[in-house]
């Protein structure tokens, strides 16, 4: 069987830098207190000529260039992300626009944080249907723009950024396998309001703003004992021990969960790529940049066992395995 493979990877940081020094002239907050808890020293900032689109389209471009696969050779466009700067058109049409992929359907998908994840799954579906097909994988975010800046418990931890991949069909490598998740009933721990309605037998009341709510304690102790179970479920039903897989790219959340799911695991922390203290946490963009700059370090090589795992709002979670 055919299933779905990495060509090529890409990735687009916005250019300005905000630091935990800039935060403690906006919050009360300090470089000390946001580095020990979170592991974040660094996060981009989306400005002019940075909106979400725009960031994805350029990842996509790289991601394209290092495939070798031109733009009108792409059939699907998905963009993972929960802060495209329009509600419609999609991110992924602007992004066909864009990049001239002029016979490809294009669409958003939002599972959050674990956007990317849930977009490798469903990827490979449509490429074991047609191994030919060769699909453009993005996530993509700017979520500076739903961040209450006056909230030191979110506003810390969130950065803007895209990530992209192209993918086809291959029969000696791909992925392997998948286990992805959902709970809604515990919705209320990490959401993002909708605006106002303006369909007057439809008004909402008591809405907290269009930004980032979060319930930090919680989110964390979820977090990790969910994609720890994740990863574990998955990894024994592939019969495969954690000691072989080359490299684990997890989200990057923040530094605590990121250490308490390697220490649960049981795996080196040589083989667990981390960027979080430069980039925070950028949602579905995470992945695919963590993988675009491991990718670029050689840290991959043919063959190799490479484990993703996310966990996100909704809740949304999941692991997969990919033979790279």
């Amino acid at each position: 069987m055919h299933r779905a493979v990495v060509l090529g990877t890409g990735s687009c940081l916005p250019r300005r830098v905000l630091t935990n020094d800039d935060l403690e002239q906006m919050v009360d907050t300090s470089d000390e207190w946001i580095s020990a808890r979170t592991g974040i020293r660094t996060r981009r900032i989306a400005g002019t000529g940075e909106q979400n689109y725009q960031l994805a389209s350029q990842a996509a471009e790289k991601a394209l260039a290092a495939a070798k696969v031109s733009a009108e050779e792409i059939d699907l466009i998905a963009v993972a992300t929960l802060t495209p700067h329009m509600m419609m058109p999609s991110c992924a049409c602007f992004v066909q626009a864009e990049i001239g992929a002029k016979k490809a359907f294009a669409f958003d998908l939002n599972a959050a944080c674990s956007g990317f994840l849930y977009g490798l799954d469903m990827a490979d579906k449509y490429i074991v249907a047609n191994p030919a097909m060769k699909v453009l994988l993005i996530g993509s975010e700017t979520l500076s723009a739903r961040i209450n800046w006056e909230d030191r418990n979110t506003c810390i931890l969130f950065g803007d950024g895209a990530g992209a991949c192209v993918l086809t069909g291959a029969a000696e490598r791909g992925i392997v396998d998948c286990n992805l998740y959902s709970d809604g009933s515990l919705w209320k721990l990490l959401y993002m309001d909708s605006p106002a309605s303006r369909n007057p037998d439809l008004l909402i009341e008591e809405r907290n703003g269009c930004f980032m709510q979060m319930t930090g304690r919680d989110v964390f102790k979820h977090a990790v004992r969910a994609m720890e179970n994740a990863v574990l479920d998955l990894l024994d039903r592939q019969q495969v021990s954690i000691n072989e897989v080359s490299l684990v790219i997890p989200h990057q959340a923040n530094i605590r969960i990121l250490n308490k799911l390697t220490e649960r695991l049981g795996v080196d922390q040589e083989k667990v790529f981390i960027n979080v203290d430069k980039y925070g946490n950028t949602s579905a963009a995470s992945i695919p940049i963590a993988l675009d700059e491991a990718n670029r370090q050689k840290r991959l090589e043919q063959g190799d066992l490479v484990l993703f795992c996310s966990f996100g709002g909704g809740f949304t979670w999941g692991s997969l395995l990919m033979r790279w």
